[in-house]
């Protein structure tokens, strides 16, 4: 923590009026997008063999929406149109609370208030494609903001800021600075794909993957998001499926924290039907998710090329499911606040990532917290490993120098929580009564 009182964020001209900003992007130009339209429609016929594939990557092309430039395109060239992307791949996707073209079910649509960013996570696909890690950074977590983000409107160069809380940077400098400010937080070189989703988008995308089914051992009930579910198992999609992720008085102790862990539930179980329905190897499946993202996201401009969509997923889908690790940044309340703060466990996380290995999770790192899910009750039990005898070394005459060997993975500190996607967890609800 700095030794500062926090910032609200502020513009280079203090004297300016402070308004909410919805960012005006730019278009891509005819010639690039015609590009596009060619290059994603061979890539996908390439793929599927079907003129059906070939109409898709033009309705692909037709629907994107405007795109934003990260500034950091230039790591991406030489990427391969077809098949799965060549090494590993930093992907941020941003939750907007935004309610702007969401109708009237999320509160008033032309209320001008601050774009704040509730949900921060980064995907992160390692260079030889063995394994995946999904980080969630809690919407309230102070964090500095670095120079060189410019305004959105304007693009005119901000001020770097400190001890902000997270969610209000995309309100500030737009989608770049969010990514700016994780790659600054992390320590992560280069994030070259984002993406904004809002309500309607996530129920959107929910839908195209066909359902999701969620384990819930404690009925959930939510009079802030409409949800009711009983204890059991149930398959989510569309509205349904958004007010599950947005649920945070009806799961674990009602913070954001559990919600974030709620949302690992719903994550990792999506996981496991996106392998095992082949999704992640079909290009027309894919097609319809990617279809869905495009109607409903605001893409970099590195992202809106399907055929960069479809090679991002194809690099996934061979990975094991216990090599999909879920995790959430570890932090701690900061009194007087009312936020939290990174701890110092965080550098076991960013140290992984920056080196390009697996996460591995404490198994007991859920035991003391309440947080939002909870092993399978349904789950069969695992036999424990039965202990192997130990052998004898030999003797050696003379103790021989050895040189350490390059660690394989980043074993996470047991105050950081989590579950990977081979571990099926249930929703830990709340009910009116405990509220």
């Amino acid at each position: 923590m700095k030794d500062h009182e926090p910032r609200t964020p502020a513009r280079r001209d203090d004297a300016s009026p402070a308004i909410a900003r919805h960012g005006r992007l730019r278009s891509n130009g005819v010639w690039a997008t015609v590009t596009k339209i060619a290059a994603s429609t061979l890539a996908v016929v390439l793929a599927s063999g079907t003129a059906v594939a070939a109409y898709a990557a033009f309705d692909l092309a037709a629907t994107a929406k405007p795109t934003v430039s990260l500034g950091n395109e230039s790591v991406l060239e030489g990427v391969p149109d077809v098949g799965a992307i060549e090494g590993g791949v930093n992907l941020l996707v941003i939750g907007s609370d935004s309610r702007q073209g969401q109708g009237d079910g999320f509160g008033d649509p032309d209320e001008e208030t601050a774009v704040l960013n509730d949900v921060n996570l980064l995907l992160h696909i390692s260079e030889d494609h063995s394994h995946v890690e999904v980080v969630s950074f809690p919407r309230d977590m102070l964090v500095d903001i670095p120079a060189g983000c410019t305004d959105p409107e304007t693009n005119e160069e901000l001020w770097e800021q400190y001890d902000v809380k997270i969610n209000t940077v995309l309100d500030y400098g737009g989608m770049p600075c969010v990514v700016k400010t994780i790659e600054n937080l992390t320590g992560v070189s280069a994030i070259p794909f984002a993406g904004i989703v809002q309500f309607m988008g996530a129920a959107a995308i929910s839908e195209a993957v066909g359902g999701v089914e969620v384990c819930v051992a404690e009925p959930i009930e939510d009079v802030h998001t409409d949800l009711y579910l009983e204890a059991g198992t149930h398959e989510l999609k569309g509205l349904q499926a958004l007010q599950f992720l947005r649920t945070r008085y009806g799961v674990g102790d009602g913070s954001d924290l559990g919600r974030i862990s709620n949302q690992q539930v719903f994550m990792s179980a999506l996981a496991r039907e996106l392998q095992s329905a082949g999704t992640l190897g079909d290009p027309l499946k894919l097609y319809s998710i990617a279809k869905a993202a495009l109607d409903n996201m605001q893409l970099s401009s590195t992202l809106v090329d399907p055929t960069m969509m479809v090679s991002i997923a194809m690099a996934a889908k061979d990975v094991d499911l216990s090599k999909i690790a879920f995790v959430q940044y570890p932090t701690a309340y900061e009194e007087g606040y009312g936020a939290v703060v990174p701890t110092e466990s965080a550098e076991a996380v960013n140290l992984a990532l920056q080196q390009d290995l697996p996460m591995t999770l404490d198994p007991t790192a859920l035991e003391d917290n309440s947080f939002a899910s909870a092993t399978d009750p349904n789950a069969t039990p695992t036999e424990e490993p039965v202990a192997e005898e130990p052998t004898e070394e030999p003797a050696t005459d003379a103790p021989t120098e050895t040189t350490a060997p390059e660690p394989t993975e980043q074993a996470l500190p047991s105050d950081v929580t989590g579950q990977t996607a081979a571990e099926t967890r249930c929703s830990a609800g709340r009910t009116l009564a405990d509220q």
